[in-house]
């Protein structure tokens, strides 16, 4: 009866070692994200788990079960970077995958920059991609110049000095880039090439570790094998659920395993390993041969590494979250994670380290599984908005032939701002008008024009809070679209897929945060919390500055 309580006091041991240790500043932080891990997703599938993976960073440090994003577009860059800056998207500036610059008149990924192309870059080749965002991208140069604020990996590197090595790795640019902040380093998977690269915001070569990582063979190993199941069919919640009418059938991939990666020069090879565990397993490994190479964690100053795992992400988006897919993923991400554990412990030791597990989002379920449930919802498609008879009659009211949209990011509606002027209309009254229209549609919660957010003239509940705090002068929208609970667009650039983030609703905000480290108490925590507060928690840990433009308050459970 006592083998679970003594295994118990050994993780906790692992990480908080004795009380002269908990004194001092750690080797490491280690920052870890979980792309698009929904708050109950650890433990509505725990059964699969082992000790040493999510369960040993649960039983060893504080797990914070209520944890929430308070911004209303919860996308993939929008949650790193307020992970990383403990600031709202409407200060940091990353307030969607994408948003429409009106000074180029074109569509804009979050982290692109001409300035900085690729090391060594191919080129980006869209036709071996399914991330729209990678393919709105107009340049396949990277960097984190628009981030308008500090990250905690800078303030680390300010306040350590030069000696501090700063790391972000992910499948996902934007990932890797929004962790790292702008004095670190990136590195990421580029699915066109099949190799992990860098900007030369960064650097102008490769150093040999990365060049033998990519000519290693590690990303071929999988050709020609399948995504098989971890398990026995019948260990598995959705083990007899395994083909969903609403799953994404990918070409050559299939929505029933096993899934086939197929040869190495497919067309879709690379991408799909990114569809599956593989892809997390290649950011591990390459993420452990980076301590190895750069020395992580071997002195008295404290390093930072951020890993971000994207194949939650991918998975959930082709298959959705109640799937046997997600299910087996989480699984083997278990693995990966108590593999990748185990290596920081014998190589930097987990005494010496503070480990920070979180997401950058949730995800809803389809509305056909809904539907099983007795939930009613469905998928919007705003793209037969403009021939609907309401924007036709408005269009008509106004007096306006030349159009009244100009683009659709979602979730923003940038308005045809050089048309409505030449008609002399008020833009808003406008944006007044068409919020009406598109909020009596079907699906559509609100629409709400940017200017009211400038004023005191909005209900002040939590929704339109959130919108407020995702708000951006320049970079939002004329007018924030939310759509009913459970209702999301479904088209991915002509893909079609079983779930898509980005709404204001718990689905989507709440997220797990755990810490573990030196000197912090294991414990479950339940009262609220938002994810500003786990910079701001990390600076006031170490004692740094807090990041420019942080405003969360510091998790008295860690810092006390």
């Amino acid at each position: 009866m006592y083998k679970p309580f003594l295994a118990a006091l050994g993780c906790v041991i692992a990480f908080t070692g004795n009380s002269a240790a908990a004194e001092n500043a750690p080797r490491l932080v280690l920052q870890i994200t979980v792309d698009q891990l929904r708050g109950d997703l650890m433990d509505r599938f725990s059964s699969g788990f082992g000790d040493d993976g999510f369960n040993r960073l649960r039983s060893a440090g504080v797990s914070y079960v209520n944890a929430h994003h308070r911004h209303a577009n919860n996308e993939t860059v929008v949650g790193h970077t307020t992970l990383s800056t403990g600031a709202d998207p409407a200060i940091h500036g990353m307030v969607a995958n994408l948003w429409f610059d009106r000074a180029t008149n074109a569509q804009f990924y979050n982290v692109q920059d001409a300035d900085f192309p690729l090391v060594g870059a191919v080129g980006i080749d869209g036709a071996n991609e399914i991330d729209p965002t990678q393919r709105a991208a107009t340049t396949d140069g990277r960097s984190p110049r628009n981030i308008q604020v500090t990250t905690i990996a800078d303030e680390i590197k300010m306040f350590e000095g030069d000696q501090a090595k700063i790391f972000g790795v992910s499948v996902k640019d934007r990932g890797a880039i929004a962790m790292a902040g702008h004095s670190g380093q990136a590195y990421w998977f580029s699915k066109s090439e099949g190799r992990f690269v860098t900007s030369t915001f960064y650097r102008n070569d490769y150093p040999d570790w990365v060049s033998e990582w990519n000519n290693s063979g590690k990303v071929d190993a999988y050709a020609n094998s399948w995504w098989t199941l971890r398990d026995e069919r019948e260990t598995y919640l959705f083990g007899e659920h395994d083909d969903q009418p609403w799953e994404t059938d990918f070409p050559g991939y299939g929505r029933v395993f096993p899934h086939d990666f197929g040869p190495a020069d497919g067309t879709y090879y690379s991408t799909l390993l990114t569809l599956s565990p593989a892809g997390d397993a290649l950011t591990a490994d390459f993420a452990k041969t980076l301590i190895a190479a750069e020395s992580i964690g071997q002195d008295d100053v404290t390093d930072y590494l951020a890993v971000s795992f994207s194949s939650t992400d991918y998975v959930g988006h082709l298959f959705g979250p109640s799937s046997l897919e997600a299910e087996d993923n989480l699984r083997r991400l278990d693995d990966t994670l108590a593999d990748f554990l185990a290596y920081v412990d014998e190589t930097v030791g987990l005494d010496q380290t503070l480990v920070v597990l979180s997401a950058d989002h949730g995800a809803p379920d389809h509305p056909a599984y809904l539907a099983e449930h007795g939930i009613v919802a469905d998928t919007f498609d705003f793209e037969r908005t403009d021939t609907l008879p309401g924007t036709v009659r408005l269009r008509a009211k106004l007096g306006n032939s030349r159009g009244l949209v100009r683009n659709f990011s979602n979730p923003y509606v940038y308005l045809d701002r050089l048309s409505i002027a030449a008609e002399g209309l008020d833009l808003a009254a406008v944006a007044d008008e068409l919020s009406k229209e598109l909020a009596s549609l079907p699906g559509v919660a609100r629409a709400i024009p940017s200017w009211r957010l400038r004023t005191d003239k909005l209900d002040n509940d939590y929704v339109t809070k959130a919108i407020r705090a995702n708000f951006h002068a320049e970079r939002s929208g004329d007018i924030y679209i939310v759509f009913e609970p459970h209702w999301f667009i479904a088209d991915f650039d002509g893909l079609t897929v079983a779930s898509a983030h980005g709404s204001p609703w718990s689905y989507d905000t709440h997220v797990p945060i755990v810490i573990a480290g030196p000197g912090v108490d294991p414990s479950r925590v339940t009262r609220r919390v938002e994810t500003v507060d786990v910079a701001a928690t990390i600076a006031t840990y170490l004692g740094t500055k807090l990041p420019s433009g942080a405003h969360g308050e510091p998790l008295a459970e860690v810092t006390r």
